[in-house]
């Protein structure tokens, strides 16, 4: 079996690598904002492909994608799709292998982008939408990543086992006895999105709150989209975490589900994408982030997957929940990126998996 790769291995086998292949300093000077130009077009053509590491649920990337192959025909979006503690992983061992694959990096666990940043791994690159409708805290200083989008990790139920009154309202809520062998959640080792909102729950409601969690014989899956998908085919009757925007469009698709937002704040989740410095086609790459941060796409994407958009001039779309109207946890991805090692392990522990 693999060894698991930790933030640590990262640091040890970049320092022993020598920097070569990745030698952007760790502090440069803001790039001044582009614009998408003819010139630019036409360089990413030649290249006639782009390389996404993602983390998005593979049908939401592959609509992106295609989306970007009409804009700009005679450019191929190829997608490498995985949870994003994986992806991290890879990209490590990418590296030490000298393999150069990754154009452009999203990953739902913010904290990567600060090891990648420290390891001078990403590309300085900001585009004119990103500099003038994107607030400060949602993109990085020195040009390196930009907030692409944010999501919530909610509770919910299935309409068709659980009434409404009964439903659970809080987190608290999940440990009554009468949710033992009901229940469904993600995996931290696997997905960014649980490890982000595992370390939040941890932090608000402490390990004690975890360990009583772990006695109610939870189904544990791996990727933040499998709770809702368990929750739709009646696989379980609540899920205790996972991506709320999966939810919300298998509601709007007719499936028997229904979002909770608990009282102690929903777990909320940043998923910044970034150019890497290695990329095969920088060109492409560069396009493909421009592109991606326009208030066009932002809008697409929003519409369709249900997620929220940091872009000033982006609208919710009518019918759906506004973010500004939900109580939420706070966000630290350099908290999550202390504690990444102990989350895995600890959980682990308790939950035996």
């Amino acid at each position: 079996m693999r060894k698991a790769v930790t933030r640590r291995d990262i640091i040890k086998s970049t320092a022993a690598l020598g920097l070569t292949a990745f030698a952007a300093p760790l502090k440069a000077a803001s790039p001044e904002p582009v614009s998408i130009t003819p010139d630019l077009i036409e360089a990413a053509r030649k290249e006639a492909k782009v390389i996404l590491y993602s983390s998005m649920d593979l049908p939401v990337g592959e609509k992106l994608g295609k989306a970007f192959e009409e804009k700009y025909p005679g450019i191929e979006v190829q997608i490498e799709r995985s949870g994003s503690e994986r992806l991290f992983q890879r990209l490590n061992q990418e590296v030490a292998s000298n393999i150069r694959a990754a154009d452009v990096v999203n990953s739902s666990d913010a904290s990567h982008f600060i090891t990648w940043k420290k390891n001078g791994w990403l590309a300085p690159f900001v585009t004119q939408d990103i500099a003038q409708h994107f607030l400060p805290e949602y993109r990085d200083p020195d040009g390196m990543f930009a907030t692409t989008r944010i999501w919530l990790s909610s509770i919910a139920y299935n309409t068709n086992l659980v009434k409404p009154e009964d439903a659970p309202k809080s987190f608290a809520d999940l440990l009554d006895p009468k949710w033992a062998g009901k229940i469904v959640k993600g995996h931290p080792a696997y997905s960014g999105t649980i490890m982000t909102a595992t370390f939040q729950m941890v932090r608000e409601l402490g390990w004690d709150y975890m360990e009583k969690l772990s006695k109610q014989r939870v189904m544990q899956v791996q990727s933040s989209t499998d709770p809702p998908k368990k929750l739709s085919l009646g696989e379980r009757a609540v899920m205790a975490d996972g991506n709320e925007y999966g939810i919300v469009l298998l509601k709007e698709s007719g499936q028997p589900v229904e979002p909770v937002y608990p009282i102690e704040g929903a777990p909320t989740i940043s998923g910044p994408t970034g150019v890497f410095v290695t990329a095969p086609h920088p060109n492409a790459a560069r396009l493909f982030q421009a592109w991606l941060h326009t208030r066009e796409t932002q809008q697409f994407f929003i519409d369709f997957t249900a997620q929220y958009s940091v872009h000033a001039q982006v609208q919710a779309k009518p019918g759906r929940r506004k973010i500004s109207d939900i109580k939420l946890m706070k966000e630290d991805p350099a908290g999550v990126e202390k504690m990444t090692e102990e989350i895995k392990t600890r959980y682990a522990r308790l939950f035996k998996v």
